[in-house]
C-alpha cells in the first residue's frame, strides 16, 4: 500500500468540484431521508464498488453519527441482519439494484419500486436516487486516485505540485 494517492488533488486540479461536491450535498440534505439511511446506503455503494476509501469514510460517517458497530458491520449483510428497519432495507435494495448487473431484465423492477415507495414518497425516492448518484459521482475519483482512507481530507491526495 502507498502513502501517497495517484492522483494529486482532485478539488486543487478541478476548482469546480468544490461546488458540485457541495451542491450534491445540499440537494441529499434535504431532509426527506434520515442521514443514517443516506450514509447506510453510501456504505453499501463503497462495498458494492470496492472502494476502501469509501467504505472507510461512511463507515467512519455513521460511527460520528452514533450509530452501532453491529450496524455497520452488517450493511454488507443486510438482507439477514435483523437491525435494519423496512425502510432501510428498501433503501439497501435500492442502492443494490442501481449498481449491480441485473441477471436477466430491469435493474429496479416494478415490484421493488413499490416497495420503496410503501416508505418513501416521491421527493424522498427521488433524493434516495440522488444519495446514490452523489456517491457514485465520486466513484471514479476513488478507484482511480485512490485517496488515502481514514486521513483527513488535506491528507488523503497527494499535493499539486507547485
Amino acid at each position: 500500500m502507498s502513502d501517497r494517492s495517484r492522483l494529486p488533488n482532485p478539488q486543487q486540479l478541478v476548482p469546480a468540484l468544490a461546488e458540485v461536491g457541495a451542491a450534491l450535498f445540499k440537494a441529499v440534505g434535504n431532509g426527506a431521508i434520515p442521514r443514517s439511511t443516506i450514509s447506510l446506503i453510501q456504505l453499501r455503494a463503497g462495498q458494492i464498488v470496492g472502494s476502501t476509501y469509501l467504505t472507510a469514510l461512511h463507515t467512519g460517517n455513521l460511527r460520528a453519527a452514533g450509530e452501532s458497530e453491529d450496524r455497520i458491520a452488517a450493511v454488507a449483510t443486510w438482507r439477514d441482519a435483523p437491525s435494519f428497519t423496512e425502510p432501510e432495507r428498501a433503501a439497501l435494495a435500492l442502492t443494490e439494484a442501481v449498481l449491480l448487473p441485473a441477471a436477466h431484465g430491469e435493474r429496479v423492477t416494478a415490484e421493488l419500486y413499490d416497495a420503496a415507495a410503501k416508505h418513501y414518497d416521491e421527493t424522498a425516492l427521488a433524493t434516495l436516487a440522488m444519495a446514490i448518484g452523489q456517491v457514485n459521482f465520486f466513484v471514479p475519483l476513488a478507484l482511480i486516485g485512490k485517496p488515502l482512507p481514514g486521513r483527513p481530507p488535506a491528507e488523503q491526495w497527494t499535493p499539486v505540485p507547485a
